[in-house]
């Protein structure tokens, strides 16, 4: 049977059924019904958002946000991170400017921003990776001292806390994504977290086509309540899933943590973990082989890692010579290196040790 690099994570289908059954009576299907509006209550409470604004996915959410705050120029920006994330900057009319990562957990470095910092630069969007929270302290200094907005690619940070306080609350606005491969997924679905009462309307008209007065023009980009519904049944279930996450984490590295040439993250004493992926970092003069090696071996048996992220989002081929991909070293072995295995909340313990026993066996001395 094969092992893929994540699996969804569902409620029980009777939960599910009794979730969705009052639709067949109400017949509203979408354009922001109950189960909409329960869902969006419910994440403001669990996420402690001041406001939050659902959409069609995380995309949309944060293309949408980045249109509602009228930016022009330049903003920096990681590769190390989906293509979503250069492509909202571009799509938006905006210029994505690229700095490198920190190598002990492959966020922004803000040590690298302020010499990229110019009179056309408007915003630092930063990414949190594989649940790793960039340092959202020395960020805002920085943006408050050059009066930009900060706002974050808070995908993989769902449930996620710093000494407390919800990662998705940093900067002006953070973007979720509740695709159906994340921790929290609403089947597909995203949402925007952010500070600004006067961006709801903005927010409201940009997801469904201006209305209602057609002040702004907009997209169509709203959730449906069957996604909303398959939230409310999977935020009952979250603090669950995450449980069963770190206890697969957990054998990963009691599995891998002694390896030469491989590298485990594991969660600062600060932050409250969802275990959303499960990233090594694997150094082939080290360990033996490359990680493009030690993922053919693994799919030779069936089980399927990915690269993530590769290549970087600077290097695709749409922005060869329209946008200088900078000087992002770091960025660059990080993509070479990077290998996410499998992890989801039912991985079975006893497939743990065999992919860790199957890439221990690989290593070259």
């Amino acid at each position: 049977m094969s092992i893929n690099v994540t699996r969804s994570s569902m409620p029980s289908f009777e939960a599910f059924c009794d979730e969705i059954r009052p639709l067949w009576e109400s017949r509203w299907l979408t354009n922001q019904g109950l189960k909409h509006q329960a869902l969006e209550e419910a994440l403001k409470s669990f996420l402690d958002a001041p406001y939050l604004t659902l959409f069609v996915n995380g995309h949309q959410a944060l293309e949408g946000i980045l249109r509602v705050m009228d930016l022009e120029g330049e903003v920096i920006t990681t590769p190390f991170t989906y293509a979503s994330t250069t492509h909202a900057i571009t799509r938006t009319g905006l210029t994505p400017v690229f700095s490198d990562i920190r190598p002990d957990n492959l966020t922004l470095d803000p040590a690298l921003l302020e010499p990229l910092i110019t009179e056309k630069t408007c915003a630092i969007l930063p990414v949190h990776v594989y649940g790793n929270l960039c340092d959202v302290e020395a960020i805002e200094k920085i943006a408050e001292r050059y009066h930009l907005k900060v706002i974050y690619d808070a995908a993989h940070v769902f449930g996620v806390r710093k000494d407390g306080k919800s990662a998705a609350a940093f900067g002006d606005a953070s973007m979720l994504s509740f695709h159906a491969t994340k921790v929290f997924h609403t089947i597909e679905g995203g949402a925007v977290i952010y500070h600004d009462p006067t961006l709801t309307e903005r927010l409201d008209a940009e997801k469904c086509f201006g209305l209602n007065d057609f002040e702004y023009t907009g997209s169509n980009s709203k959730m449906n309540e069957f996604q909303a519904a398959m939230g409310l049944c999977n935020l009952r279930i979250i603090l669950d899933e995450i449980a069963k996450r770190a206890t697969v984490a957990e054998r990963y590295i009691s599995n891998l943590k002694d390896i030469d040439g491989i590298t485990c993250w594991t969660p600062e004493d600060d932050i409250t973990p969802n275990y959303a992926y499960f990233p090594v970092l694997i150094e082939a003069e080290r360990f033996g082989r490359t990680r493009d090696e030690v993922s053919d071996l693994l799919a030779q048996e069936n089980i399927y890692a990915r690269k993530y992220f590769y290549p970087l989002t600077s290097a695709f081929p749409c922005y060869v010579g329209k946008i200088d991909p900078g000087h992002t070293p770091v960025a660059e072995k990080a993509a070479a290196d990077v290998l996410c295995l499998p992890m989801y909340a039912d991985l079975d313990i006893h497939d743990v040790d065999r992919i860790c026993d199957l890439i221990i066996q690989t290593k070259r001395s």
